[in-house]
């Protein structure tokens, strides 16, 4: 990971203030920013990863608007805490009545989504994973596998621990924190999964 160049601590406030003023998306961790990319060791999506996350945004946003939540794609902050730690996931969904009003980050989301690729795969398996558990309001945690067809749900049971529910081809995807459902097939339509770019 490579921190701006003066690898100077800031506070939550201070980055937020400086975020505004820079062309790239940074995150947010222990008083240090990082290029958003830069923390994944990459340089940008594939096409596939970009398909599979406006898929679902768009299997999501009329059902969740009717229900007065917001689903946001991949320019949308979350703040783990009042600490900082601001970590910008590929999709989310909140119904939270704070983060319908959110200009600037959401706090409370029910549902996150992150779209695996293989530079991608272990930090949000791991490292932000972690992060994300530490939000009181999240519900599911899910990985979207972008050269295959597979999902990967991870659901907060009634014993506050996260349990794993895979999907895959001919799966219908459920998010019981949503009451939404949906083929699996959705979420790869028209995804070209034979012939992934290096």
């Amino acid at each position: 990971m490579i921190a701006t160049p003066d690898n100077v601590p800031m506070s939550p406030a201070e980055y937020l203030a400086w975020e505004e003023q820079q062309e790239l998306r940074y995150e947010y961790l222990d008083g240090m920013v990082y290029p958003r990319n830069d923390i994944i060791g990459m340089t940008g999506g594939t096409v596939p990863h970009n398909d599979i996350a406006l898929n679902l945004y768009t299997a999501l946003r009329a059902p969740m608007r009717s229900r007065g939540c917001r689903v946001n794609v991949a320019d949308v902050k979350v703040q783990i805490d009042d600490r900082g730690a601001f970590f910008y996931p590929d999709l989310l969904v909140s119904c939270h009545p704070q983060d319908g009003m959110a200009l600037k980050f959401v706090r409370y989301p029910t549902v996150i989504i992150e779209v695996l690729s293989p530079a991608t795969e272990s930090y949000d398996r791991g490292a932000k994973f972690a992060q994300y558990r530490r939000l009181e309001s999240l519900q599911e945690y899910v990985l979207i596998s972008s050269d295959r067809i597979n999902v990967e749900l991870f659901r907060l049971n009634d014993r506050q621990r996260w349990e794993l529910i895979p999907y895959g081809s001919g799966d219908t995807l459920e998010f019981a924190s949503l009451e939404f459902a949906c083929p699996i097939e959705w979420l790869y339509e028209n995804v070209d999964l034979s012939s992934q770019e290096s």
